[in-house]
């Protein structure tokens, strides 16, 4: 529990839709069961978060911009798909990643929580992932990771902030983490 502020102003959320309408977007640790849609088309996973921005008339979908939109998307996160039109569940885990990544970018968020958001991909995958993170911070995008791989922590961060037994035990500046500071303060109260 505790609170949360945005731009000095406390927020209430009290369900996914609170946190979409405050510009917050989460990429979830289990991208199979949580993250994706399996059965419907890179398109649809793509536009979930974003389909209001692509109605007109409260029911009718503006599948030009929207197609538009999610191409610009595919190429600009170079995911590898035979076509838009392709079911999800058949892309390589770090093109499905790069699909929900997607998704919250058309949704333009403030504030994106990555839980784990190269856990199960290949090593080339991970390095594009990177590059996406590293863009959004140059974009002034607030991004909270949450990884359990400390290179990808080290070599990421700005600041680490290490938890233990549901405490903040620490932060450490980013220029000055290290393997060891992080391992002490992630068993400090064990």
């Amino acid at each position: 529990s505790g609170k949360l502020y945005i731009n000095d102003k406390e927020i209430k959320i009290k369900s996914p839709v609170d946190a979409k309408e405050q510009g917050i977007a989460l990429l979830t640790e289990e991208r199979r069961s949580t993250g994706i849609f399996p059965v419907l088309s890179v398109a649809d996973n793509v536009l979930m978060a974003s389909i209001n921005k692509y109605v007109k008339h409260k029911f009718i979908l503006n599948k030009k911009k929207s197609l538009k939109d999610i191409k610009i998307n595919i190429d600009k996160l170079r995911i590898k798909t035979p076509s838009y039109k392709t079911q999800i569940q058949y892309l390589s885990g770090g093109n499905q990643q790069k699909v929900i990544f997607s998704r919250w970018l058309l949704m333009d968020p403030d504030i994106l929580i990555l839980d784990e958001p190269t856990r199960g991909i290949d090593v080339g995958a991970k390095y594009e992932i990177y590059t996406i993170i590293a863009d959004l911070a140059k974009q002034g995008k607030s991004i909270i990771m949450i990884s359990s791989e400390m290179p990808e922590l080290i070599g990421m961060s700005d600041r680490i902030m290490v938890m233990c037994s549901g405490k903040v035990s620490g932060i450490i500046d980013g220029k000055d983490a290290n393997q060891e500071d992080i391992m002490k303060l992630a068993t400090k109260f064990a």
